[in-house]
């Protein structure tokens, strides 16, 4: 750990976080680094950071302060070291553990480093988390908005973030072609097309399941009932569809007192109706068209309810199951229909990289969009959390923004180092603040009878309803 990061002093005031036996161990006065952003970015942490402080000071009665270490990354870093993130940045993310940031412009022309692929792969975090709600107030196309309150872990390390693929025409797209046309593919009647851009999509047993493993401990942590796989199974057996099926092997064999998968709930439920039930009849049940099917099929189904009433009926059985976390799973295609039509049905999302990518932005954009929408990327001991959205230069320093999208991944912030009081603070001040109408442009132009504020003067409301809300401090 360095005395001062690109010039900057590590503040005298403040502690750094410790992370030990999986733990965190977060003093009164943490240092936590902060990237302010490119564009609209200074608008908006001013405004966040004077919310964070008020919430802090409120929360614990002003035990309990921020030491913040500003970091540079984009254009401010670019301007004045030449360079677009300084390996300073990284280093004081990396030693201090936690870190929020801004939007950061994405510099056109190559060899520029990505700041979150370099701490993805530096810290390996593995977890991209966007939590969705809505709040009262918010304009938004759907009818029920309230009905959508979901958090979706999407894995943050392989699937299309591998970016392992080769362009069309290259010899090492013709190389690789050659190998799976003449070697993987003899035999059959399958052939790459010629010509074809060629892209590996790789999914591993143990990314995957640290993935689901973080989404199942979230949901029992927050009382939440179900965690759902998502996945394009039914086509890529032996990538999304293996990413099923190791999920539902993580969720047996660690939680599983705890859990129950849906098909689980289907045998016991139809055992609890009937104790008398046949194992074949109840193999009916959870296998449509079973009649239709092979005997060795039959015999597999059997097996499947006999072994899971042997195994669980005594302690998931007569309605236990109930009361436990349910797991289950749903195809991409169809979840995204479903999360319009049925979104009270879902509650936590562990996804593959792309899959996750795209219900990441569906689920926002029914509760308003991404200026309310956090996002923190994870790993085991380190935590960047960070805004959604772009920088949307035409309106820096213009102090109009909607700074939501950072004030709520300052709560995942908060609740990531167990200040879960400092989060429902601001969350309560933001929500009080729409209801009021009191707003910035993006909202205050589809509701009907708000004002309009200032980026600053939004902050100060949450401010002011947050004092009127505040607990007492601990």
């Amino acid at each position: 750990m360095k005395s001062s990061y690109s010039g900057i002093h590590v503040p005298s005031e403040g502690k750094p976080i410790e992370y030990i036996g999986g733990e965190f161990r977060v003093p009164d006065r943490p240092i936590i680094p902060f990237i302010e952003g490119d564009g609209t970015g200074r608008d908006i942490w001013r405004a966040s950071r004077r919310v964070f402080e008020a919430a802090v000071e409120r929360a614990s009665n002003g035990r309990r302060k921020i030491a913040w270490l500003k970091l540079y990354a984009g254009e401010e870093s670019y301007n004045l070291f030449k360079d677009w993130l300084p390996q300073d940045t990284v280093d004081a993310i990396r030693d201090f553990r936690i870190a929020i940031k801004g939007p950061l412009t994405t510099p056109v022309g190559g060899g520029i480093r990505s700041l979150n692929v370099t701490l993805r792969q530096v810290l390996d975090l593995y977890a991209c988390v966007r939590p969705v709600r809505y709040f009262e107030g918010v304009p938004t196309p759907m009818l029920h908005p309230e009905r959508m309150n979901v958090v979706i872990f999407r894995e943050n390390t392989e699937d299309v973030y591998a970016g392992i693929e080769w362009k069309s025409g290259t010899a090492e797209a013709e190389k690789i072609a050659a190998f799976i046309n003449d070697e993987m593919l003899k035999g059959t009647n399958k052939r790459l097309p010629p010509l074809a851009g060629i892209g590996i999509k790789p999914i591993s047993p143990a990314n995957t399941k640290r993935l689901v493993r973080r989404a199942i401990q979230y949901a029992l942590e927050n009382n939440r009932r179900v965690v759902t796989l998502v996945h394009k199974g039914n086509i890529m057996k032996f990538t999304e569809g293996a990413f099923r099926d190791w999920g539902y092997e993580l969720a047996t064999q660690e939680f599983r007192d705890q859990i129950v998968t849906e098909r689980e709930s289907w045998i016991l439920g139809n055992k609890d109706s009937d104790p008398s039930i046949s194992i074949e009849k109840n193999a009916s049940l959870i296998e449509p068209g079973l009649e239709q099917a092979t005997e060795d099929f039959k015999k597999k189904i059997a097996a499947e309810v006999q072994q899971t009433l042997d195994a669980i009926y005594a302690t998931h059985g007569r309605g236990q199951w109930k009361k436990k976390l349910l797991i289950n799973d749903r195809i991409a295609d169809s979840v995204f229909q479903q999360v319009l039509t049925r979104a009270s049905e879902y509650q936590i999302f562990a996804t593959p990289n792309l899959n996750g990518d795209y219900i990441s932005d569906a689920c926002a954009a029914q509760v308003g969009g991404l200026g309310i929408a956090p996002g923190a990327n994870i790993g085991d001991g380190f935590g960047c959390f960070e805004a959604t959205h772009g920088t949307a230069p035409k309106y820096a320093d213009k102090d109009v923004i909607n700074p939501c999208s950072v004030m709520l991944s300052g709560v995942m912030m908060f609740e990531f180092m167990g200040w879960k009081e400092v989060g429902r603070l601001i969350e309560s001040g933001i929500e009080r603040t729409i209801q009021q109408k009191r707003v910035t442009y993006d909202l205050e132009r589809l509701m009907s009878g708000a004002t309009k504020v200032s980026t600053t003067d939004f902050a100060t409301a949450i401010i002011e309803n947050m004092s009127a809300l505040a607990p007492v401090g601990r």
